[in-house]
């Protein structure tokens, strides 16, 4: 036991006085994790509207036609875009162009006022592509205004009938349409409590986060790795063989040092992403530890399997960067997999950054609790297992 830790003593102690340990485990993810939070829409501190951007334009402009732009504009659905310079020819270029700067386009045209008051409203023009989700939504929106206006005017004519008196319209016009504000019939969007509501910025950085802790904590084997082939070429490696120290030490020695190393990253990384950019590790304090400690155990036995492959400090650089690129790419740590298709995400789980990315984001985005991080670790697990006998084999059989 006394010869591992001093095996891992003696590699920290070189690792640390290394510049390069530094720049690929701590200031680097930090870069790109805020390089990507921008990119990204992270660190945006305006909210932004979701509702559909539908140009508006009034050739009516009566009491009713401003008491329906009134409905509309109150709609969670649709946001009026008005110009008071724009004609009807300008908004059907603005709805057929590429850059789509409106969902659609509404018209209430001349004499709509009246219509309504007869009984007979005049149809709106509608501007949009019926067969798309937005198109479809706003027609939706707009037409339930529409209803809403000539249910109120009729309701106000009744009233005015009946009481014989005309002016009495006007007053019940405006109960009728201030009675939609609270209809009988209503649904509400409830949430569980234990689940928080995140904005667009939080669940950015939730994810850049760990994507880059998990990507750079990959990256920075190369150094570590660079350890075993220079005491292979130093013939350092062969000298400690002819002692007590047994293969199995030597390999656990070097593992403990690149475990160490990798969780003592984690554990700046996760302090930074909590403190600084505000991401929730600390929600779960235990299922972000499970996550830290698996996810570490799965990168340092990759590192072992470099360093017993790698013949020189070249090789051990470009078997440290190729896995990088290609398990964080695959993995999701950069794009997430969420927003590809199904088969994509069954390919990117080959990459064991996925699941460290399912279990962080567990946690720190989608509010779950340790439960939900059991799967990825057990997986990580796995993965760790596999790398460390493939090094053990490789080391056993280059040593023979």
């Amino acid at each position: 036991m006394n010869r591992i830790i001093d095996i891992a003593l003696k590699d920290l102690v070189q690792l640390l006085r290394e510049r390069e340990t530094f720049l690929f485990l701590l200031i680097m993810p930090l870069v790109f994790t805020l390089l990507f939070g921008f990119a990204f829409g992270g660190f945006s501190s305006g909210e932004s509207d979701p509702r559909l951007p539908v140009g508006y334009l009034d050739q009516d402009d009566s009491s009713l036609s401003r008491e329906l732009h009134g409905l509309l504009a109150a709609s969670e659905v649709i946001r009026l875009d008005e110009d008071e310079a724009r004609a009807l020819a300008d908004l059907e270029k603005l709805v057929v162009d590429e850059t789509r700067s409106v969902a659609a386009a509404i018209v209430v045209p001349a004499g709509y006022g009246e219509s309504v008051l007869a009984g007979a409203p005049l149809r709106l023009i509608l501007l949009a592509d019926a067969s798309t989700a937005a198109g479809r939504s706003v027609q939706n929106e707009a037409l339930a205004a529409v209803n809403r206006l000539a249910s109120a005017a009729r309701t106000a004519s009744i009233v005015a009938q009946v009481t014989a008196e005309p002016g009495r319209f006007d007053r019940a016009f405006q109960t009728a349409v201030a009675a939609w504000e609270h209809p009988p019939v209503s649904v509400t969007e409830t949430a569980s409590a234990a689940i928080e509501r995140r904005s667009n910025s939080a669940l950015s950085l939730a994810h850049t986060s760990p994507g880059m802790m998990v990507q750079f904590a990959i990256a920075g084997l190369m150094t570590a790795a660079q350890i075993i082939v220079s005491e292979r070429k130093s013939r350092a490696l062969q000298r400690l063989l002819t002692t007590a120290t047994a293969r199995a030490h030597i390999l656990v020695g070097h593992y403990l040092a690149m475990l160490a190393l990798i969780l003592g990253q984690f554990a700046l990384l996760i302090a930074f992403g909590q403190l600084v950019l505000k991401v929730d590790y600390l929600r779960e304090p235990g299922a972000t530890a499970l996550m830290a400690i698996t996810t570490a155990m799965c990168v340092a036995a990759l590192g072992l399997l470099i360093g017993a492959l790698a013949k020189s400090e070249e090789q051990a650089i470009i078997f440290s960067l190729v896995p990088m690129f290609i398990l964080a790419g695959l993995g999701g740590a950069w794009v997430p997999l969420e927003v590809t298709g199904e088969a994509f995400r069954a390919i990117g789980h080959v990459s064991p950054v996925a699941w460290a990315m399912d279990g962080f984001k567990n946690v720190a985005s989608r509010g779950l609790g340790i439960e939900s991080v059991l799967l990825p670790a057990a997986a990580l697990l796995g993965y760790a297992a596999l790398f460390f006998g493939l090094a053990a084999w490789r080391f056993h059989s280059s040593e023979e």
